[in-house]
């Protein structure tokens, strides 16, 4: 699947989102989305913007959810979505799911209290749940199962060290679906390091294919955990 610009679609480039360097290139250039395609980057590169565009230009909601749900709290997507075309191969499963840290409350009550996920119901309380937990069990219910394309927007926020080595077990598992995609921005460089991944890192030059070992937020890692101090010595400074 291609993220793909509408070139019948002028684009003010000294607005946001598009006055983002990533979200100009995403406009000029295009997205060949792999089975696994990880962004990563500081806050407001564009990240969060670009996944969000791509997972209502399927026809997921803003604030996550299936196909068949809508649930609104606050509008505040950009209009990124309306300028881009999603390109598929073949037969693409029309099946897709859409999951974002920002929004999981008031979808853990849209889905228990609404029939329009179809996989949703009264057995499922996830507000009993920590919120890590119940992050999990909608990860590993039919709502992922198949082909179709899902997106994960930074879902390490309620994740634990081990579940996050488990979620990437479970992209790995969906990567080898046939019809199955990825995309995931993330600031966890354990989530990030999915075997087979294409990951693009997200700067105020654009957005470039890397090496996980190659990017900054894996390098930053690695020092702070070498010599905590030595970050901790300019902060207390």
């Amino acid at each position: 699947m291609t993220a793909a610009p509408d070139p019948d679609l002028p684009w003010p480039a000294d607005q946001w989102p598009y006055s983002i360097p990533a979200v100009a290139q995403l406009l000029r250039e295009g997205l060949e989305l792999d089975d696994l395609t990880v962004l990563v980057g500081e806050n407001g590169a564009g990240k969060s913007t670009i996944v969000e565009a791509v997972a209502m230009a399927f026809g997921l909601g803003a604030e996550g959810g299936s196909v068949n749900g809508r649930d609104v709290t606050w509008r505040s997507e950009s209009s990124l979505n309306s300028d881009l075309r999603l390109v598929r191969g073949g037969a693409a499963s029309r099946w897709g799911y859409f999951l974002r840290a920002e929004t999981m409350h008031g979808m853990f009550t849209y889905l228990q209290s609404s029939q329009a996920d179809q996989t949703s119901g009264p057995a499922e309380y996830f507000h009993s749940r920590s919120h890590g937990e119940a992050f999990w069990d909608i990860l590993t219910t039919s709502r992922f199962d198949g082909g179709g394309l899902f997106v994960l927007d930074e879902p390490e926020a309620g994740l634990s060290f081990d579940a996050q080595l488990r979620l990437v077990a479970l992209l790995l598992e969906l990567a080898d679906r046939r019809g199955a995609q990825v995309l995931m921005a993330t600031h966890s460089p354990i989530l990030a390091s999915v075997p087979g991944a294409a990951v693009y890192e997200l700067s105020d030059e654009g957005m470039h294919r890397a090496r996980w070992e190659d990017l900054a937020m894996v390098d930053h890692y690695r020092r702070y955990l070498d010599a905590p101090e030595r970050y901790l010595r300019h902060l207390l400074e």
